[in-house]
């Protein structure tokens, strides 16, 4: 039963012949007869009584007309809602994004958005970076803003446009011996160490689920310090952050997010070494053979001018 068809049928009953239901649909009338005798054969019922003042319906016509116009009419506003969502007149679109970077990037880019797309709902999930791979895998998910896995653990159906970099620094108290011990560097935000430095020291981790741990273990283990002495596991960066530089112990964390969350204990950060490859980049996540509506796009176009210093489409 195609759509075709149902408006054979509801066009038949209401111009009560097939001659003028033919001119109306710009058919041939043979051809409509034809057609209208294959709906009756496959349905194995008159849809339609022959008598000399022309076409009228039978009881199963009649259920199949009022299913034909309701369908038909269902299809047409579903075609002006699409066109409605092609236009950005209306529309949802599902958001992942992670807690931090959730109060960043929302906060710049929500409002132009909602100028641009009123009428368009956003949906945010704040989740950890895994979690949102998995949501992107699911399909529920449009797509996510999130910081991108190293090599080893790239999902190979996503997509994973890099927007910016993002170097891990070193965290301590100001009084510990190793804060004096980082040498100069011009390229470099702060006095370099190198992590091997670290190898005694008590370790300040968050879980083994967060994308930054799973970078910090990245960095230990091409530091050769395969067993770290680990006294604390959490999940607040803020807090490790806290702690190290009251002296607990050691921490690893984002530039931006040591930036970020500045308090009046000040700890000592030193950056590390390029060829550590110790940080991460912020990305979008999309599915590769996943759909994005317009509204998507242009939420995502919004990213990548609010915070991309890359060419878009570049790969971690």
């Amino acid at each position: 039963m195609t759509s075709k068809e149902l408006m054979y049928v509801k066009t038949i009953a209401e111009e009560k012949t097939i001659s003028k239901a033919a001119q109306k649909l710009f058919v041939a009338q043979p051809s409509l007869s034809q057609s209208l005798q294959r709906i009756e054969e496959a349905l194995g019922a008159r849809l339609f009584n022959r008598t000399a003042g022309g076409l009228t319906l039978t009881y199963a016509g009649e259920r199949y007309y009022h299913m034909a116009t309701q369908i038909l009419k269902m299809y047409q506003d579903f075609e002006t809602e699409v066109s409605d969502i092609n236009n950005l007149k209306t529309g949802r679109i599902h958001v992942g994004i992670t807690n931090h970077l959730g109060t960043i990037v929302l906060s710049r880019v929500l409002p132009l958005f909602h100028t641009l797309c009123p009428n368009v709902e956003v949906y945010v999930s704040e989740e950890n970076s895994c979690v949102l791979d998995q949501k992107i895998l699911s399909g529920e998910l449009d797509f996510a803003v999130m910081h991108a896995p190293g090599r080893e653990d790239l999902q190979p159906l996503i997509n994973y446009e890099r927007l910016k970099d993002d170097p891990f620094l070193i965290v301590l108290s100001k009084d510990h011996p190793l804060a004096s011990q980082g040498k100069a560097d011009p390229d470099a935000p702060y006095p370099v160490l190198d992590p091997r430095r670290l190898k005694d020291e008590p370790f300040i981790m968050l879980h083994k689920q967060q994308r930054i741990r799973q970078v910090v273990d990245y960095v230990l283990k091409k530091a050769r310090i395969q067993q770290p002495r680990i006294i604390l596991t959490l999940r607040s960066y803020q807090t490790a952050q806290l702690l190290a530089a009251q002296g607990l112990g050691v921490t690893l964390v984002p530039t931006e997010y040591a930036n970020f969350s500045q308090t009046s204990f000040n700890p000592a950060f030193l950056s590390i070494p390029v060829k550590y490859e110790a940080g991460w980049s912020m990305c979008i996540s999309t599915l590769k053979s996943g759909f994005l509506s317009r509204a998507d796009q242009m939420f995502i176009s919004l990213v990548r001018e609010q915070f991309g210093d890359k060419e878009p489409g570049s790969q971690p």
